[in-house]
């Protein structure tokens, strides 16, 4: 009699704890579900040499056209730059402000491909850069690296001044 009230007691406060632990497994792992981006790169030819070097701009502000999403604000001293790509159409139009008379625009032609990561996660967005144009009055030229838009960082476009 005395085994089987210990038996009890011991069952009682055994089972809520090994429920806890069996029920608490870990969350989804939704790290593919970050925000994908064109991560660009500020360089400049030296035109005596004729090589690539790194570059920073004194001062930029990105916008998107046609809305008010400010992307940087009056960033100083930049020399690395994460562009978002629109989900709804297949290009997106960016407006470099380098003072308030230097001004680009860089047009992104692009591919969105939805796929389906989980039940917990959703569905996300594969995008694919397809051409690039823009006007040239502080940008020089833009290289494409990398066509694929990523979460990690890896380069996909050199932007030359």
């Amino acid at each position: 009699m005395k085994s089987l009230i210990r038996l009890i007691i011991f069952g009682a406060i055994l089972c809520p704890i090994i429920s806890i632990v069996v029920s608490c497994s870990e969350e989804a792992d939704c790290s593919m579900a970050a925000r994908a981006m064109v991560q660009c790169y500020i360089y400049t030819i030296d035109p005596e040499t004729n090589t690539t070097k790194n570059d920073t701009l004194d001062s930029l502000t990105v916008t998107a056209w046609g809305t008010d999403s400010i992307i940087i604000n009056n960033q100083k001293k930049v020399h690395d730059i994460s562009l978002p790509l629109r989900y709804t159409v297949d290009s997106t139009k960016l407006v470099f402000r380098y003072s308030k008379t230097k001004v680009d625009t860089l047009i992104i032609n692009h591919t969105n491909t939805p796929y389906f990561l989980s039940m917990d996660c959703g569905y996300q967005m594969k995008q694919a850069i397809t051409s690039i144009r823009s006007t040239r009055y502080v940008l020089d030229s833009i290289k494409v690296l990398n066509n694929e838009a990523g979460i990690y960082g890896r380069e996909n476009l050199k932007l030359f001044y």
